[in-house]
């Protein structure tokens, strides 16, 4: 895992990007993503959204790319020292968009979504480590691994892949909202309503893969 999100979310009503502390009876103690590293309540009436449930849409509608794989993309090109900014004009945006990911849906991403993106990558990559990936192991070591330790790994693999599911669009996120292609887990009555745009909750990855 390059940048280690599972950690870090948006959280509405609250501007830029935090770190979970520990949970309270209020809600949850955060630490704001900056120099100043400020903690704060976020209350339970606050929608907290970790940045690696969140997954970008692509044309195919069976399929999205994880915000973690997203940010290792950016890094692989632009390092930590990304020249765009979310001030940047919207055509630029659009064509650094296009060249992280070709295939993104430029229907249900907005140019909103595109200036977040940018901005949460910045305040990561200035806060954050990135870790290489570890080196894949010799094959001869892989085919002689038990079935018992292999098995979990399938499943793995089965549960990301039943994580794609989209829906479809929606009006513009407000400034301090997550990404419109931000997989929130909402509630089963929002999770039913017709023109959910979120990724899938987890309440889906579970139906589709008893599916």
């Amino acid at each position: 895992m390059p940048y280690d999100l599972k950690e870090i979310a948006a959280i509405s009503g609250m501007p830029g990007l935090y770190r979970l502390v520990r949970p309270t009876r209020a809600g949850v103690i955060v630490e704001s993503l900056d120099e100043r590293g400020t903690r704060s309540v976020a209350s339970a009436r606050n929608k907290v959204s970790l940045l690696q449930e969140i997954s970008i849409y692509t044309q195919d509608y069976d399929q999205t790319i994880p915000l973690t794989e997203v940010f290792d993309r950016i890094y692989q090109k632009h390092g930590t020292d990304l020249a765009i900014t979310n001030k940047s004009d919207d055509r630029d945006l659009a064509s650094f968009m296009g060249e992280i990911i070709p295939d993104y849906d430029r229907q249900r991403v907005y140019m909103s979504d595109i200036k977040k993106l940018v901005s949460w990558y910045k305040a990561v990559s200035s806060r954050l480590e990135y870790q290489a990936a570890e080196a894949e192991q010799p094959a001869a070591e892989t085919s002689t691994e038990p079935a018992e330790q292999a098995a979990p790994k399938a499943q793995k693999k089965a549960v990301t892949k039943a994580s794609t599911e989209a829906g479809t669009q929606q009006e513009e996120p407000a400034a301090d909202e997550a990404l419109s292609t931000a997989g929130i887990i909402p509630t089963e009555q929002e999770a039913a309503a017709p023109g959910n745009p979120e990724a899938a909750t987890s309440a889906k990855k579970t139906k589709k893969k008893a599916e």
